[in-house]
C-alpha cells in the first residue's frame, strides 16, 4: 500500500480534529539542546528535500545515509575504548587486558602534565602525574606503552592537542624500534588545537603557530604516514563545557573548515590532506538528536568540501568520524544509571553512522575506570553489535519524517553559525572575540538552570532520588609512589642518554622554529635522541610565545 502526500494531509487533518480532544502529560516536549518537537511529523515537515529522491543512498555523496555502502554489513565500527593512567607499564597492562576482551583499537589518554607539555619533574607538575592519564616524559615511556602491542597490526587515536607533534614523533620513533616503518602506522592524533581555545582550554602557543605545526603534520603525513588520520576535529570537549547539538556540529565544522582553509593557504592540494582529516562527536543523551546530527555533519562536509574548497577525491568529501559517549550525561548519584544512560548514547552513534566508538564506564565520574567498568562498557558495544540486530541495516532511520525533519533543522542551525563566524572575521577573530566561549556559557547556563528547576529531569539527581544512597562499588586508586618512580625514570634517562645530541637536535629545532622549515623532521630527530617532551615543548614555546585567553565577561 502507498500514500500521496495529499492522502496523508487528509488523514492528518482528521487526527488534528481527535487530537484537540486529549490532553498532554506535564511534560516539557523538546530536545535536549532546546527544539521544540512536534506531536508528529509527516512529509510536511520535511522542508527543502524531496522525501524519496534527495535522500541518496549510503556511500554517496552526500553521505547523508553513510560514508560506506554497505556499513556495517560490511565491517563493525571500531570498539575503541579510552584509556591509560600511572606510568606506561600500568598502562600497557590495561591495553593488553582491553584487547584480550575484544578491543579492536586503543586510544591512549594522558595526564595533564603530558597535555600541557611538561615533563613529570616539572614544579607544575606536582601531584598531577599520572592521575588522569598516562604519564609520557620520552620515547623511552612510548617504546614501554606500547611493548608487547605490535603496532602494524593495531590502529592506535591519541588525545594530544598541543603537543600532539611531538607524541606523534615518539609513536613514529616507537615503530620503528619495533621495525614497523612508518607507511604502515594506522591511527589518529587528536591535533585539534582550535577546540582547546574554544572549549578545553589546554592550550600553548598562540594560534597562529600552533596551525602552522599542524599543517606541517599534514605536510609531513602526506608522504611519510599516509594511512594516518592528522586531525580529529573534536565536537566532544565543546558539548562536554556546556554546548547544545547545534553549537557542537557547527563549531566543530567551523573548525574543521578553518584547517582546511589553512592547509591550502600553506601552499597544500586540499585532497593531499583532506581525506585524512577525521572527526570527533559526543554522543548525548537524546538520542534522535544525536543521529540527526551525525547525518547532518556528513552532508555539510561533503557539499562544503566540494563546493565551497573545490575537492575533486571523493574521500575527501567523506566525513568520518569516532564517538565518544557523554561522559557530562554520567551521575555520580546512582552510578549504576550510567551503564543505561551510555547504552542509549551509544546506540544513536551507531544509528548514526560511527566508524569508532567509545563507551564510557560507570564510575567515570568519581574516578579513572576500573576493570569491571571498563569491561561492562565494552560488554555493552559488543551486545549492540552481535545480539540486536541493529547493525544488519543500513541506516534503518532513514525516511522517518521526525529523523529526516531534524537533520534538515541541525544544517539550518548549522549553517546560521557559519554565516555570523564569516561575519566576525573567521574561526581565530571569532576566539579572540569570545564568541565562541560565550555561546556555550550561555548554553551551559541554560541547561542548569532548567535542572535546578526541575523543567529538565536527571534521575537520581533532582528526581527519584535515593535519600538512604551510599557507594558500593570499587574505584580505581592511584599510588602516589607512582610519580616518585616516573620522576626517577626521567632523571635516570638524563643522566645516561647522549646529552651532546640532545642539545645538538634541539638548537635545530629552536632554528627552524624560527625560520619557516618543517618542523616535524627536527621534532623527530630530537625525540629519537630521547630529548623529552618538556625539552622539545620548552624550545618552542621560547620562539613561539604562550598563549593568553581574554577574558569572557
Amino acid at each position: 500500500m502507498s500514500y500521496k502526500i495529499d492522502e496523508i494531509s487528509s488523514q492528518k487533518n482528521t487526527w488534528l480534529e481527535q487530537r484537540k480532544k486529549m490532553t498532554d502529560r506535564d511534560f516539557k516536549f523538546e530536545t535536549v539542546s532546546g527544539f521544540p518537537t512536534n506531536d508528529i511529523y509527516t512529509p510536511e515537515d520535511i522542508t527543502g528535500l524531496d522525501y524519496v529522491n534527495d535522500l541518496g543512498m549510503p556511500g554517496q555523496y552526500p553521505y547523508t545515509r553513510g560514508v560506506q555502502a554497505n556499513m556495517y554489513r560490511g565491517r563493525l565500527w571500531t570498539m575503541r575504548q579510552f584509556a591509560g593512567f600511572a606510568t606506561a607499564r600500568e598502562s600497557n597492562e590495561r591495553y593488553r587486558y582491553l584487547l584480550s576482551k575484544g578491543t579492536t583499537g586503543l586510544s591512549v589518554a594522558f595526564d595533564m602534565p603530558t597535555i600541557m607539555g611538561y615533563d613529570s619533574d616539572h614544579p607544575r607538575s606536582l601531584g598531577e602525574v599520572g592521575r588522569v592519564g598516562v604519564a609520557i616524559d620520552s620515547l623511552q615511556d612510548m617504546e614501554t606503552l606500547f611493548s608487547g602491542i605490535p603496532l602494524e597490526k593495531v590502529s592506535t587515536s591519541m588525545t594530544i592537542n598541543a603537543p600532539a607533534s611531538v607524541l606523534w614523533c615518539m609513536y613514529i620513533a616507537a615503530g620503528e624500534k619495533q621495525g614497523v616503518p612508518s607507511e604502515k602506522l594506522t591511527g589518529t592524533i587528536q591535533n585539534d588545537i582550535l577546540k582547546e581555545y574554544i572549549a578545553q582550554k589546554s592550550w600553548i602557543f598562540p594560534p597562529e603557530p600552533s596551525l602552522r605545526i599542524i599543517t606541517d603534520i599534514f605536510a609531513y603525513a602526506c608522504k611519510h604516514v599516509p594511512k594516518w588520520n592528522t586531525v580529529s576535529i573534536s565536537g566532544y570537549h565543546i558539548r562536554e563545557a556546556g554546548s547544545t547539538a547545534a553549537q557542537e556540529l557547527a563549531f566543530t565544522l567551523a573548525n574543521g573548515f578553518a584547517y582546511i582553509e589553512a592547509g591550502m593557504a600553506a601552499g597544500l592540494d586540499v585532497d593531499d590532506f583532506a581525506p585524512r582529516l577525521s572527526h570527533f562527536f559526543n554522543a548525548h543523551i537524546d538520542l534522535f538528536e544525536e543521529i540527526a546530527k551525525y547525518r547532518a555533519a556528513r552532508r555539510i562536509w561533503a557539499r562544503h568540501l566540494k563546493e565551497k574548497y573545490g575537492a575533486k577525491n571523493q574521500k575527501s568529501w567523506m566525513l568520518r568520524f569516532h564517538t565518544q559517549t557523554a561522559g557530562c550525561s554520567l551521575t555520580a548519584q546512582q552510578p549504576e544509571n550510567n551503564i543505561v544512560r551510555t547504552a542509549f548514547e551509544a546506540l544513536s552513534a551507531v544509528l548514526g553512522g560511527t566508524q569508532s566508538l567509545h563507551t564510557n564506564s560507570m564510575d567515570e565520574v568519581l574516578a579513572l575506570p576500573s576493570e569491571k567498568a571498563v569491561q561492562i562498557a565494552l560488554r555493552t558495544q559488543q551486545i549492540m553489535a552481535y545480539e540486536t540486530g541493529v547493525a544488519n541495516v543500513i541506516d534503518p532511520l532513514a525516511g522517518s519524517y521526525y529523523v529526516e525533519a531534524l537533520t534538515n533543522k541541525m544544517e539550518e542551525e548549522a549553517e546560521k553559525y557559519f554565516a555570523e563566524i564569516e561575519k566576525r572575521g573567521g574561526v581565530l577573530a571569532a576566539i579572540d572575540q569570545s564568541f565562541f566561549q560565550q555561546e556555550i556559557a550561555d548554553a551551559a547556563y541554560q541547561f542548569q538552570r532548567e535542572v535546578d528547576k526541575k523543567k529538565r529531569i536527571m534521575i537520581g539527581v533532582n528526581e527519584f532520588v535515593n535519600d538512604d544512597e551510599h557507594l558500593e562499588i570499587d574505584l580505581l586508586k592511584i599510588d602516589p609512589q607512582i610519580e616518585k618512580d616516573q620522576v626517577a625514570r626521567l632523571h635516570k634517562l638524563r643522566s645516561e642518554r647522549d646529552n651532546l645530541r640532545v642539545g645538538e637536535t634541539l638548537d635545530a629545532l629552536r632554528k627552524a622554529a624560527a625560520g619557516t622549515d618543517n618542523l616535524i623532521p627536527l621534532i623527530l630527530d630530537c625525540v629519537k635522541a630521547y630529548a623529552t617532551e618538556g625539552e622539545i615543548i620548552q624550545v618552542m614555546r621560547e620562539v613561539f610565545g604562550q598563549y593568553k585567553e581574554k577574558p569572557i565577561f
